[in-house]
């Protein structure tokens, strides 16, 4: 983000990111920002994985949802949040590696419905392979 407004966006989308205890919990960074677009990684900590010793559907879907959520978010006026209306998830493989790479965008963005993706990416060894799609709606909150 280049812009002073844009500059501006981000200190507010990379504070909120901050008050997310879940993410910390996961140990996440908001790793990119750009107009209708955030990148979210996360390790695949101990804590985070099923009984096949991969990640959890869980924590896929907790970081796909942050991310098309921050993604719509860096569209909406100053004054508004975001909140999840509705989120569907395909996971497509087991999240095995280090670490899963998020990356939210915007599909179409409303005054009041903004129609978002995400893909979650599963990287090991450097290399990275698509795990999950997810399609959803965000809805601004707060914003007068």
């Amino acid at each position: 983000m280049s812009e002073p407004n844009d500059h501006a966006r981000a200190t507010k989308l990379r504070a909120s990111f901050a008050r997310q205890s879940l993410m910390a919990t996961f140990g996440a960074e908001l790793t990119a920002i750009r107009p209708g677009e955030c990148e979210i990684t996360a390790p695949i900590l101990p804590l985070a994985r099923q009984q096949h010793d991969v990640g959890h559907a869980g924590l896929t879907f907790a970081l796909g949802d942050t991310a098309a959520g921050y993604a719509a978010l860096s569209l909406m006026p100053e004054a508004a949040e975001v909140m999840t209306a509705e989120m569907k998830i395909n996971l497509l493989a087991p999240a095995a590696g280090e670490r899963l790479i998020a990356i939210g965008r915007v599909v179409k963005a409303g005054r009041r419905l903004t129609v978002v993706t995400a893909e979650v990416h599963a990287e090991a060894g450097g290399t990275r392979r698509l795990i999950a799609v997810l399609q959803g709606t965000m809805v601004p909150v707060g914003a007068g």
